[in-house]
């Protein structure tokens, strides 16, 4: 069946907003994306009938306590963990992985090695060098090539070694937009006795995401990048979670996965993950029939949910596709990320640019006055705008359509941006 994007944007009311009548065009996604009105709702019930702690007696916290085995049960659907005891919330992905380099750091000793991306998010590299700088570890970088924006997984054999402890890395750019073959990464450093920590911050919204066939033992992602509320969830393998010491206070329980879940969660942003991942499994049941296929081995939900994921990539690849072609017609425009026909399979439509002449600050203003959302800059993303030699220049402007943009929107965006060049 075709995809109905009228549908689609029908369910998200932020996308009928307007600015003095002006409408907006939200290219913003990769740092953020709108949400259902269904969303909002499950977040306002929770407020009004499960504001409470959890463990009570009482009906608003046993209310409470079915949100949170309902989210925990949704998101174990979303990601096919093989159980809902191994999803961990937090505050966002940044803090949980912060907050779990701690623990993982006591499994090291001085002089073991970990293994970083210089295609990440700095989230994924920054909390693991602060934790390698206090316990004297060793840190080893796995490069991308700067021409085709993806690894050499040659390289990452060469760094791998008897004392490799950790390799992390992500699963897509939020720069770049490069999809990473995360499975045969993990599957090297598993050879290698070393434990994987994916961020699945940025491919998450795009790919449909089973940990089990990625054979990670931490996957990290973030609901506000998937049309959810401000809210980190991490999956982590049962036996490794279980061995290590969590940071807590004395009261905390001790068994996973609340051990990890330090002080009292948002339980109204989790109500709202329960929401989002109806809002896919009703893209499944609807909208992707014909993507179901290749999921008949998972039971009821995750074969939706997996479906929907298929469904939404395979419309996103056509954003992307014009996306990348309007751009390279612009003159003065560096698409900073793959652009060959043939490899559009493996990139998120996250597109970031530059211009010979054009800031890329100059240039993300001028398309707000005309209600178009962009970001400027390195996103966060420093050594890979370090790699790709545009930190020190003002990164790149980057364009992040999802599902619900649609090609009219590309086109305006790049009529736009070919009337701000020539002028």
């Amino acid at each position: 069946m075709p995809f109905d994007l009228a549908a689609v944007r029908g369910r998200f009311p932020a996308l009928a907003a307007t600015d003095s009548g002006r409408r907006r065009i939200y290219f913003d996604n990769p740092a953020g994306t709108q949400v259902p009105a269904s969303v909002a709702d499950a977040m306002s019930a929770c407020l009004l009938q499960a504001n409470a702690n959890l463990g009570g007696y009482f009906q608003t916290s046993r209310n409470a306590d079915q949100v949170v085995d309902a989210a925990r049960q949704a998101m174990a659907d979303f990601l096919n963990a093989p159980s809902l005891d191994e999803i961990v919330f937090g505050q966002n992905m940044t803090t949980l992985t912060l907050h779990l380099s701690r623990s993982i750091g006591r499994l090291f000793s001085p002089g073991d090695e970990i293994i970083l991306s210089q295609m990440d998010h700095d989230a994924n590299v920054w909390p693991w060098v602060l934790m390698a700088r206090d316990l004297d570890l060793v840190v080893r970088w796995l490069p991308f090539d700067p021409g085709t924006f993806e690894f050499d997984l040659d390289k990452l054999d060469e760094l791998l070694g008897e004392r490799t402890r950790l390799v992390c890395v992500g699963g897509a750019s939020n720069l770049t937009g490069t999809i990473n073959d995360v499975g045969a990464i993990c599957a090297r450093a598993r050879a290698a006795g070393a434990l994987t920590y994916i961020d699945g911050v940025q491919s998450v919204p795009h790919i449909a995401t089973d940990v089990q066939a990625i054979g990670c033992d931490f996957l990290v992602c973030s609901s506000y990048k998937f049309f959810g509320p401000h809210q980190g969830i991490l999956w982590g393998r049962r036996e490794v979670l279980e061995s290590l010491e969590p940071y807590k206070v004395r009261p905390a329980s001790d068994t996973i996965p609340w051990c990890f879940e330090t002080g009292t969660q948002s339980h109204e942003g989790i109500a709202g993950i329960v929401a989002t991942i109806e809002y896919f499994e009703w893209i499944g049941e609807t909208q992707a029939d014909g993507f179901s296929k290749d999921w008949q081995h998972l039971p009821g939900r995750r074969r939706s949910l997996h479906a929907a994921m298929d469904c939404l990539f395979d419309y996103e690849k056509t954003l992307a596709t014009r996306l990348v072609d309007g751009l390279q017609d612009l003159p003065g425009v560096t698409v900073q990320g793959i652009t060959r026909p043939d490899a559009m399979d493996r990139r998120v439509p996250t597109v970031s640019f530059t211009h010979a002449d054009l800031a890329p600050d100059s240039i993300a203003a001028a398309l707000a006055d005309q209600g178009i959302f962009v970001w400027s800059g390195h996103n966060y993303a420093v050594e890979v705008a370090k790699t790709l030699g545009i930190y020190d220049s003002g990164g790149a402007v980057r364009v992040g359509p999802v599902h619900y943009n649609s090609v009219a929107e590309i086109d305006e965006l790049i009529n736009s941006l070919e009337t701000l060049i020539a002028g």
